[in-house]
């Protein structure tokens, strides 16, 4: 199975490492046949708010145009993607849509870290409880707006919160709505290394891929790139043994999102 990766950060998003042509070269090194860069979207926000873990409007030319540029320098030796991974902000959404068509973005990764927005909302990795649910309802509606070519490490809400029966509901819930919608859910790299390193399951998470067995759901490998040595082939290929232990299909390709035909869809609603 050949090695591929849509879930690269930037030192752009202020809390990763490296140049961006380093994580090119190191992913031809471990012979990767995509590299898909995803860093923490811009957001306009109607506020004044600055966000300390996301690249800004203003950084996000000089992203696109190393991309691009890393993308026909390096054509004949690995395929490049632009993308970005993004939250679930309704009132952010048409935004984003059009921010899409604009920049001629080639996909988003749902990455589910915020309520409502970062603005105001909580983080869903350090989240109160009355706010679970909120997380799973999050996941469900950004997979339902056809935005997103899969959801990042969907058992995020993990990171604080313990495994319970209303944790569990929620996970069946997802993991049926990726189903219905064909949305593959992602194995995360970054998350399985803190694990090793902590010496306990946040995630990925055994319990919930066995509850995406249950629903034969597509998987993807996330390798979450913060730095360069995030790129190692061991790790990916550690990755998929653990991934290939689970009753799911794994994708190593993501859907083409039509931000166009999403814009006309949501132009002909009442």
């Amino acid at each position: 199975m050949n090695r591929i990766n849509f879930h690269t950060h930037t030192k752009r998003c202020h809390h990763a490492i490296g140049f961006d042509e380093e994580f090119v070269v190191k992913a031809i090194e471990n012979r990767y046949d995509i590299l898909g860069f995803s860093d923490h979207c811009c957001w306009k926000y109607n506020t004044k708010y600055q966000s300390r873990m996301r690249m800004s409007l203003s950084d996000f030319k000089g992203y696109k145009n190393s991309v691009l540029d890393l993308k026909e320098k390096y054509k004949d030796y690995i395929d490049i993607r632009l993308g970005m991974e993004a939250e679930y902000f309704p009132k952010y959404m048409d935004w984003m849509l059009d921010f899409c068509m604009k920049e001629n973005i080639e996909y988003l990764i749902l990455g589910n870290h915020f309520f409502r927005s970062d603005e105001f909302g909580c983080y869903y990795g350090h989240c109160p409880e009355n706010r679970i649910m909120d997380y799973f309802e999050d996941c469900i509606h950004g997979m339902e707006t056809g935005m997103y070519a899969y959801l990042a490490h969907p058992e995020l809400i993990l990171r604080g919160q313990a495994w319970s029966d209303e944790m569990e509901m929620g996970f069946h819930r997802v993991c049926q709505k990726a189903k219905e919608l064909d949305i593959p859910l992602e194995y995360n790299v970054l998350g399985m290394q803190m694990n090793q390193k902590m010496g306990f399951e946040m995630y990925p998470n055994k319990k919930f891929w066995d509850i995406a067995s249950i629903y034969h759901n597509k998987a993807i490998i996330g390798m979450d790139a913060h730095q360069v040595s995030d790129l190692d082939a061991d790790l990916y290929d550690y990755a998929l043994y653990k991934l290939s232990s689970f009753d799911v299909k794994i994708v190593q390709e993501i859907p083409k999102i039509d931000y166009q035909n999403l814009k006309k869809n949501f132009m002909k609603k009442p």
